[in-house]
């Protein structure tokens, strides 16, 4: 992949059984997931569930967000920090503890989204890149670079992807 400055990079072309990101639209689209998703941190499951809902958008891979009744939410505190997004509304972050740990930031989740995303309000979503693991059915997942984008990099999902440095203005 070749990367101008202040271009969009050339797609990659997926395979059999692959998607590409950049055929994800804008706005971003919201589809539901019966797949296995599993985080896990310090040998613990924080959430398991076949309820989830994907959120698709141009440039970034999914993002999966978990039903609260399928998080341990005893290993989570709602943080100080929010965000804003364009198409979703404001964000919520939760702090991820588990023993002596404190993962700051771990998951985030929507309270009162737009009209177009009610379905996933208080659902959770969580950066792989911030927790020991996370798993789509049995498939370990990557984390986008950087730490703005929490989506889930599994071999089914081509980029190039926003998140790492310079990409942002994509």
């Amino acid at each position: 992949m070749t990367v101008n400055r202040g271009r969009q990079p050339e797609r990659i072309e997926p395979g059999p059984g692959q998607e590409s990101v950049w055929d994800y639209p804008r706005p971003p689209r919201l589809e539901r997931s019966e797949r296995r998703i599993r985080v896990e941190h310090l040998g613990r499951v924080v959430a398991d569930t076949t309820s989830a809902w994907r959120v698709l958008e141009t440039s970034q891979p999914p993002a999966f967000y978990l039903p609260p009744a399928d998080v341990d939410m005893t290993l989570l505190r709602l943080a100080v920090a929010h965000t804003f997004c364009e198409w979703k509304g404001q964000a919520s972050y939760w702090d991820l503890h588990v023993e002596a740990t404190v993962v700051p930031q771990a998951a985030w989740s929507y309270p009162a989204p737009t009209p177009d995303f009610v379905a996933i309000r208080y659902h959770l979503a969580f950066y792989p890149q911030k927790v020991d693991a996370c798993f789509v059915d049995d498939q370990r997942v990557n984390g986008n670079d950087g730490n703005f984008y929490g989506g889930w990099i599994t071999a089914e999902v081509v980029g190039p992807f926003k998140g790492a440095p310079g990409t942002l203005g994509w």
